[in-house]
């Protein structure tokens, strides 16, 4: 039985699935405004782990997540560069799926646009006008958070605290400051769509209620997203779901923070740093390594010593893929338990790894699980054990590709003025010379080289 952590209830507990053998899951997916950042990064990979996981485990998994395609941020980004909002859609939903593709998560099996689903938006809206649970106001239309009664559940305060700490806002129109927008009217200059009580467009915490329903149906097994979108986001969701009288999700789960210098990183304090800068100065699976030697739950600190700490990680597991030559796993590819032997040594430790990673998704537990079971492979082969430890190198290799992380044999030939370039790059690293060990980095990748940081320096491979 798999256990994860239900945000609702504040507790770890069993996933029980509304259909046996299958898993409907809905990720929040992202507003494409702007450049994908690092805890996009995270919260993608951390489900992506989940989604690869559950399969693993002979699962049959729905997978959901969103684009956001209308909202303020994309309005303000397209007037204050005199472009359409589709060309702003369409350049950052472009280096959305490009950075996703270049951290090996695989694409959902629905990738549903808010803009289409603005009529099933208005249809709801209207009944909750009806029923008085939601008001017009000379702005749009707000939901009554009061209509429902265990409001605050995700956040876990009830109304009143929720009420006592809101902003307070100077003429507001408002019955509560806890009351969100259902509808913003039209202003001029903006998109808008036709509505019973006025031109406008969608709020945001609208789009993902009727998303999830219409593709998973009601009462789906798992709805998660990043800590940030606990509350009010997802909090709002639900509340719509109960005020429509709609079985919602069964399970809410919400990974951690990104933390770079102590803080959470995000672009108020002024730390924000693109996924997109990331991946073109490291190797994508580094992140992913970094991702799963942090439990989910649990901040992160992604820095250049966390990165490079992972580079050196990866470097041993790629020495193992030379060793053994282990194919490359993962990518589109899932695995799948099933289809592999697990014998003796190998049966050992696929069981100690299933227990973990069972367990709320134990993944740093796991990962350490297999980062001894390399050593143990190791020293195997060097004493002439060569089939216990090829048995285990191969299962090593399935059990990170379970988590989509790929294990690279890749030898290939340096030519001579790739080679002259990793020497002065060692160099400079040794000098401190970050500047100029990124500059030759940059060059390195340019001609096509993955670079690496080894234990004994600069590693570098084609991709």
């Amino acid at each position: 039985m798999i256990r994860l952590y239900d945000t609702a209830r504040g507790e770890v507990r069993d996933l029980v699935l509304r259909s046996p053998g299958r898993v409907s899951m809905y990720v929040c997916g992202p507003t494409v405004d702007n450049l994908p950042h690092l805890g996009h990064g995270r919260f993608t990979l951390v489900w992506d782990v989940a989604r690869r996981w559950f399969t693993f485990q002979g699962l049959r998994v729905h997978y959901v997540s969103n684009i956001t395609d209308i909202d303020d941020k994309i309005i303000a980004r397209a007037q204050a560069e005199s472009r359409d909002e589709g060309d702003v859609v369409k350049q950052y939903e472009g280096e959305w799926w490009d950075a996703m593709g270049r951290l090996g998560v695989a694409e959902p099996d629905d990738a549903p646009h808010a803009t289409d689903y603005i009529a099933q938006m208005v249809e709801l809206i209207e009944s909750f006008l009806e029923r008085d649970v939601a008001y017009r106001t000379s702005d749009g239309v707000y939901f009554d958070v009061s209509s429902v009664p265990d409001y605050g559940l995700l956040a876990g305060q009830p109304l009143e605290s929720l009420r006592a700490g809101a902003r307070v806002e100077a003429n507001d129109e408002k019955r509560s400051p806890l009351d969100f927008a259902l509808w913003k009217n039209a202003k001029p200059d903006e998109p808008r769509w036709p509505a019973p009580f006025g031109d406008g467009r969608p709020g945001w915490h609208t789009e993902c209620v009727v998303m999830s329903l219409d593709l998973l149906g009601e009462d789906f097994d798992l709805h998660c997203g990043g800590f940030d979108l606990k509350f009010p986001h997802h909090e709002n969701e639900r509340a719509q779901a109960v005020a429509a009288h709609k079985a919602f999700a069964r399970h809410w789960d919400h990974n951690g923070w990104v933390m770079v210098g102590g803080e959470k990183m995000s672009k108020s304090l002024g730390n924000f740093t693109s996924l997109t800068e990331l991946l073109e100065h490291t190797d994508p699976r580094a992140y992913r390594l970094l991702v799963l030697r942090s439990h989910y739950r649990s901040p992160i600190e992604v820095t250049r010593d966390t990165i490079a700490d992972a580079e050196r990680a990866l470097a041993r597991l790629d020495a193992l893929a030379r060793r053994f030559e282990l194919p490359v796993l993962g990518g589109d590819r899932f695995e799948l338990a099933s289809a592999h032997g697990w014998e003796e040594e190998s049966l050992e430790l696929y069981e100690r790894v299933v227990s973990l990673m069972n367990d709320d998704l134990n993944t740093p537990a796991a990962v350490g699980e297999l980062f001894e079971a390399v050593s143990v492979a190791n020293a195997a082969a060097d004493d002439g054990q060569k089939v216990a430890a090829r048995r285990l190198a191969q299962s090593i290799n399935v059990l990170f590709g379970a988590m989509g992380l790929a294990l690279l044999a890749g030898n290939q030939v340096v030519d001579a003025d790739s080679d002259r370039l990793v020497q002065e790059r060692d160099v400079a690293r040794a000098a401190r010379d970050w500047s100029e060990a990124d500059r030759l980095r940059q060059a390195l990748v340019e001609r096509g080289w993955i670079v690496e940081d080894g234990a004994s320096g600069t590693v570098i491979r084609r991709p």
